[in-house]
C-alpha cells in the first residue's frame, strides 16, 4: 500500500505542476482506504495556507467527520513545512511519510524539527525518503523551467 499511496501523492504533484503550483502532492489513508488526495494549490486559489497537506488534511477531516484522524497516515512528496507539520500533530495523523528532504522550508527532519519541541502534544511515526528520486526530479524541473 505504501508505493501506490505515494504514487497518488505524486498524481496530485503533477496535476499541481500542470496547474501552474508548486508540484507537491499528498494522499492519506486509514485501514487502506483513501480518504482524501490533494496538491498544491496556493495560487490558484490565493491562499497561502492551501499546501497539498493542509488540503488533504480538511478533506480527510470532512469525509470522517472528524478533526482527529487517528490511525491515519499522510503521504506527502516533499518534507512538511512548519505550518504543514502544525496541522499534522493538530489532527493526529498515525504516519507521516514524505519523499524529498528540504533543507530550505522542511521542518520534520530539517529546520526547526516541530515534531521533536517540547511543545508539540502529538508526533507522529516520520518514514522520510519515500519515493525521494522521482519527487526531487518533479521540483527540480518545475523550479528549472521557471528560470
Amino acid at each position: 500500500m505504501t508505493t501506490d499511496a505515494m504514487g497518488i501523492a505524486l498524481e496530485e504533484a503533477a496535476a499541481a505542476a500542470a496547474r501552474g503550483e508548486v508540484p507537491i502532492g499528498a494522499a492519506i489513508l486509514r485501514d487502506g482506504v483513501l480518504l482524501s488526495r490533494a496538491g498544491n494549490r496556493t495560487r490558484e486559489l490565493d491562499d497561502p495556507t492551501a499546501h497539498a497537506e493542509i488540503l488533504a488534511i480538511r478533506a480527510a477531516a470532512a469525509s470522517v467527520g472528524s478533526q482527529r484522524l487517528a490511525g491515519a497516515d499522510l503521504y506527502v512528496t516533499l518534507e512538511p513545512c512548519a505550518m504543514c507539520a502544525a496541522a499534522i500533530s493538530f489532527a493526529r495523523v498515525r504516519r507521516l511519510y514524505f519523499g524529498a528532504s528540504d533543507e530550505k522550508g522542511g521542518a520534520v527532519e530539517s529546520g526547526g524539527r516541530f515534531f521533536a519541541q517540547p511543545t508539540c502534544n502529538h508526533a507522529p511515526e516520520v518514514y522520510g525518503g519515500l519515493s525521494a528520486e522521482p519527487a526531487a526530479r518533479m521540483l527540480q524541473e518545475f523550479f528549472r523551467s521557471r528560470r
